[in-house]
């Protein structure tokens, strides 16, 4: 009984969930000690060795979860990115993924263009323009676990959206690394994650299969280098992803997860639960913030993922089918397609990280985090839509 309550805790991302609920609740019942928690130091360190600056500054318990161990989450999400894209992946033939990905970029530019729109409207793009991209994540576990509630594990706009969200999170890897620098980019630092990825290849090229080799020796060095260099450290991990060995030799007619005794496979295996516990700590640490802080820019968030993302989302379609050819999953119609977009407006982990490093500490970036939060109405309107839709097999 207990191992199957264990199983079902970290089957649906319930930790994140009690975490950011135990971070908002903490934090409006008692904001001095939620504050005095998270600005825990650890251990002392050196800010020239980290970000180039002068002074002395602490490795704090934040510092240790954001930079540091949400690397292990990203790994993950690069993983699926890159298993996807292997022989056999829904993404390795490009007709087959062109519609979900493409619908993946108008997922990301709906939020951003409503953020953008609201902002100017409001005459507050220079204090709240960073926070364009924050709307733009979608929460691939939150979004999946939805999808499957309404349409059902087999249901083709299941897939659909799980391949949408792995695309979404691929852009917003590359625009959390392009436009969110934690301090002005030093691309010599580059030369050691460079290295990191030779050294991978070495181990590769000598048959080693252990997935602590990539990740203690290639891993680390990938992760100081992006540290050093200025560019976001909890993305050190990614560049070493493609090195790990597979097994993936042919395209089979059904995509499965790769074999367990792979590096690859091994990752997820051996991280999956361990990153369900640091993402209940990410919440915790991240998602304190008094219902106070509710203002323009949690609206601004909010908006861009309720509304901007279905409509981005269909929008794309639209033009996807109409103008360049594809077509939609045999299954997937446009109230489908609708659903599915609503389903993506879930923001949640990525929404929360980006915040962190659009805004500096203070009441712009908690009231970004309770438009992140706020995103879960996602959940309403989805479940609203598919009802009103009468969306064939929702809810069966």
């Amino acid at each position: 009984m207990l191992r199957r309550v264990v199983q079902l805790v970290f089957d649906n991302s319930l930790p994140l969930l009690l975490g950011t609920l135990a971070g908002l609740v903490w934090a409006n019942a008692d904001i001095d000690s939620y504050n005095a928690f998270v600005g825990v130091h650890l251990l002392p360190y050196s800010h020239v060795m980290l970000t180039g600056e002068n002074g002395a500054r602490f490795f704090g318990l934040r510092y240790l979860v954001n930079d540091v161990l949400m690397a292990f989450f990203f790994a993950l999400a690069g993983k699926e990115v890159w298993e996807a894209m292997l022989p056999g992946g829904p993404l390795h033939v490009a007709r087959r993924a062109a519609v979900p990905i493409l619908c993946a970029v108008g997922g990301m530019a709906g939020p951003a263009a409503i953020y953008v729109l609201g902002a100017l409207a409001l005459g507050r793009v220079e204090d709240l323009g960073r926070g364009w991209a924050i709307p733009c994540a979608t929460d691939i576990a939150f979004s999946y676990m939805i999808a499957r509630f309404i349409f059902g594990r087999n249901h083709p706009a299941t897939a659909f959206l799980l391949l949408l969200a792995i695309a979404d999170d691929a852009f917003g890897l590359l625009v959390l690394a392009l436009f969110y620098p934690v301090k002005q980019v030093e691309p010599a630092w580059l030369v050691m994650t460079a290295g990191a990825v030779m050294l991978a290849l070495i181990l590769r090229g000598l048959r080693v299969r252990s997935v602590w080799w990539y990740l203690v020796f290639p891993g680390t060095l990938s992760w100081a280098g992006l540290a050093l260099s200025g560019l976001h450290p909890a993305l050190g991990l990614l560049p070493v992803i493609p090195t790990l060995p597979h097994g993936r030799t042919a395209e089979p007619v059904n995509w499965e997860p790769s074999e367990s005794s792979n590096a690859l496979a091994r990752l997820e295996a051996i991280w999956k639960r361990p990153v369900e516990i640091i993402l209940g700590l990410f919440g915790l640490l991240n998602a304190g913030v008094a219902f106070s802080a509710f203002g323009a820019a949690s609206y601004l968030v909010a908006a861009g993922l309720v509304v901007g993302k279905p409509v981005g989302v269909v929008v794309t379609g639209v033009v996807a089918v109409a103008i360049f050819g594809f077509e939609l999953p045999h299954g997937v119609r446009w109230r489908e397609l609708f659903v599915i977009g609503c389903a993506a407006g879930i923001g949640f982990t990525v929404a929360l990280f980006v915040a962190t490093v659009a805004f500096a500490p203070g009441y712009i970036q908690d009231a970004s985090k309770m438009g992140a939060l706020a995103s879960a109405v996602a959940v309403v309107t989805a479940v609203a839509a598919a009802r009103i839709l009468r969306v064939k097999g929702a809810m069966r």
